[in-house]
């Protein structure tokens, strides 16, 4: 059986990130830290997906734990 994330939001979650900085997106939808993670994951087949931002930009992390872009808002929401 695979684990299914929650849908933590419907919309995307816009984030200034830091050049050089590494984040760590949460893939379950069940962090109280969204999107970032804070463990909730575990005891799950989830883990974070590690984004090293290259340069200081604005991005836009999936909330609905649907993307096929990774950590990155693909628009997948727009059918949750």
């Amino acid at each position: 059986m695979t684990d299914v994330p929650k849908i933590a939001a419907k919309t995307p979650y816009k984030v200034e990130m830091e050049a050089g900085k590494t984040y760590f997106w949460c893939a379950c939808g069940e962090s109280k830290n969204q999107p970032f993670c804070d463990g909730s994951h575990k005891g799950t087949s989830f883990v974070p997906v590690k984004v090293t931002a290259e340069e200081a930009k604005t991005a836009f992390l999936c909330g609905c734990k649907q993307s096929k872009n990774g950590a990155f808002c693909d628009g997948s929401h727009k059918a949750v």
